[in-house]
């Protein structure tokens, strides 16, 4: 159903960023601070950064870490993952069902439409290579096959 390969990782490449700051959010500001002070014993240059993302992103000075946490709980993001799961409305449930299988089945027939729209693109491509080849090769070996004018038989 997505356009994503097999291989690639979930949530993309901010997913561990994300994870860690939700896991520090979970735990407070102390966290924050704790893991602020060890940055700059270990990791100096990321202990900066940490420091400017915590003043710029209003973390420092905010009552408490876990503030966004409950700001966003009724957003889109957090019930995301619930999406799939039965609502106990039969109904509803039967109709969703139904809904996403002739919505994959959409998709897979344009998809399946793409893909023989590339392929006819490229035959239609492939083929005027090869008539442009061709042509050029029949004026080259016309070129070729026609005697010189100031040449006489037997001589060179």
């Amino acid at each position: 159903m997505y356009m994503t390969s097999d291989t690639a990782r979930p949530g993309g490449i901010l997913y561990p960023l994300r994870r860690a700051e939700a896991w520090l959010d979970a735990r407070g500001k102390w966290a924050w601070i704790a893991t602020l002070i060890l940055g700059f014993i270990f990791v100096w240059p990321l202990a900066l950064a940490l420091l400017a993302y915590m003043i710029w992103g209003r973390k420092m000075f905010s009552r408490s870490c876990g503030h966004r946490r409950h700001a966003n709980e009724h957003s889109w993001g957090r019930h995301a993952m619930r999406a799939g799961q039965p609502t106990g409305n039969r109904a509803f449930d039967d109709y969703k069902a139904e809904a996403l299988r002739r919505l994959e089945e959409e998709q897979e027939a344009f998809e399946a439409f793409l893909q023989r729209l590339r392929t006819s693109k490229d035959k239609s491509e492939f083929d005027s290579f090869m008539d442009e080849r061709a042509k050029a090769t029949s004026a080259q070996d016309a070129a070729e096959a026609k005697p010189e004018t100031g040449a006489r038989p037997g001589e060179y």
